[in-house]
């Protein structure tokens, strides 16, 4: 996949959105992006970025938003909490922006939302935060409201996760995990599962990223001789853990969180040892709006949207935009108050893409409702700027990664009561 973005070595990046056919503007607005686009993350992280680039391209072609064009800065976290932290105080202290994408990881997304965004009232919308840690902060009041995210939390992963593994008959799983929010959330909730479904977790590893090397932490997780392996982990960590796990005659039956789904990992590791694989991502729709957005990325890429991200990073883009111009001015506070009325209700449909974000804007000017369904199809945030939807199954024949399975929200409730009753 070609990706539009170059990094630095302070990975500080400017994007501008070109106005395209829109007419000339004499002002600029600004939205800002925290992703990790270089590190262990640069696979999926830069493919990421260009999904919101994507957004404010297709918001520039259809006019701007409230006649200004929109100006995309990213910059790089490099996977660590503290850059990630110093990179929005950059865009929110300097650049002004009022509203900030991001970041991926939740362990880098927490510290940015606690002490920059909500103290300068600047909202935040994460593509792929996926931490239950945000659902108890935003209920305890800790986030004022200006939290969102794209994507539903890792709960529902577990226990749609256990499910197939019951299914599949494992009884014997070790599960090594990255650490932080992500993989001890994501790894707690699958063992107290797949535990209760009648599995045993024979050993629980965490990991630290970007070693060279993961030995230690896979010889500690065959010692219990276990049968499958549920790996928590980004691609490029991921595909070193599961290239040694294999080496050292670990088990082919693998259960892969939703950031393996990604070319790069399947590539990295062999597609021959990962027949017998299955993982999990969110899962968009059937639908216009899906459409739209998956031809939009192929003609502009050449390749079909596969990875984590795209299409909740796009859709957290448009999200803002959508609400600044509801809002009539790049405000924070407005931004945050006007999500939930460009989404969910009632109001006119609006898809992605420059024709669907003219729509929105007529019809905000003639003062009409309207409701954005996404790329990853119908968007509704909660009191707590969740969002809930479907998840695929995925897995990896004939080289290429495929989609086994497909769970409806009906079909996850299900999975939840069985493991919480």
């Amino acid at each position: 996949m070609r990706h539009l973005l170059a990094t630095g070595a302070v990975g500080a990046v400017l994007l501008l959105g070109s106005a395209g056919t829109a007419s000339a503007q004499s002002c600029a607005t600004s939205v800002g992006a925290v992703l990790s686009i270089t590190g262990s993350m640069a696979a999926i992280g830069s493919a990421i970025g260009d999904a919101g680039k994507l957004a404010v391209d297709h918001f520039n072609e259809a006019g701007g938003v409230n006649d200004c064009t929109v100006r995309y800065i990213l910059r790089d976290d490099q996977g660590s909490p503290n850059v990630g932290v110093d990179a929005a105080k950059t865009l929110v202290e300097i650049e002004k922006v009022p509203v900030l994408l991001g970041a991926i990881q939740s362990g880098v997304s927490m510290p940015i939302l606690s002490s920059v965004t909500v103290p300068a009232k600047v909202t935040q919308i994460s593509c792929c935060s996926s931490a239950p840690s945000f659902t108890a902060l935003s209920a305890e009041g800790g986030t004022q409201g200006y939290w969102f995210r794209t994507l539903p939390t890792d709960r529902p992963q577990a226990a749609v996760l256990a499910s197939i593994a019951a299914e599949r008959g494992y009884k014997k799983i070790a599960i090594i995990h990255v650490n932080s929010d992500y993989g001890n959330s994501l790894a707690g909730s699958f063992k107290k599962d797949v535990e209760k479904l009648g599995a045993t977790v024979t050993s629980v590893t965490a990991y630290n990223q970007e070693q060279a090397s993961y030995r230690a932490e896979v010889n500690a997780a065959l010692q219990g001789e276990p049968e499958a392996l549920f790996l928590v982990a980004f691609p490029a960590d991921g595909a070193t853990v599961t290239r040694e796990w294999i080496s050292f005659g670990g088990p082919q039956k693998f259960i892969f969180s939703n950031a393996l789904r990604a070319d790069e990992f399947v590539n990295s590791v062999g597609a021959q040892y990962l027949t017998e694989a299955f993982g999990i991502d969110n899962a968009q729709v059937e639908g216009e709006s899906v459409d739209a957005f998956n031809k939009s990325w192929e003609a502009t890429f050449g390749a079909a949207p596969n990875g984590p991200g795209l299409h909740t990073m796009y859709d957290a883009a448009a999200v803002a935009l959508l609400a600044m111009e509801q809002a009539g001015k790049a405000d924070g506070t407005a931004i945050r108050d006007n999500i939930r009325k460009v989404t969910g209700g009632e109001g006119e449909p609006v898809y992605p893409g420059a024709e669907g974000f003219k729509k929105a804007k007529q019809l905000i000017a003639e003062g009409k409702p309207i409701r954005y369904v996404g790329a990853t199809g119908p968007l509704e945030f909660d009191e707590n700027g969740d969002v809930t939807g479907p998840y695929l199954i995925w897995g990896v024949k004939d080289g290429a990664l495929v989609t086994l399975d497909k769970w409806d929200n009906a079909r996850v409730g299900g999975a939840l009561a069985a493991v919480e009753n």
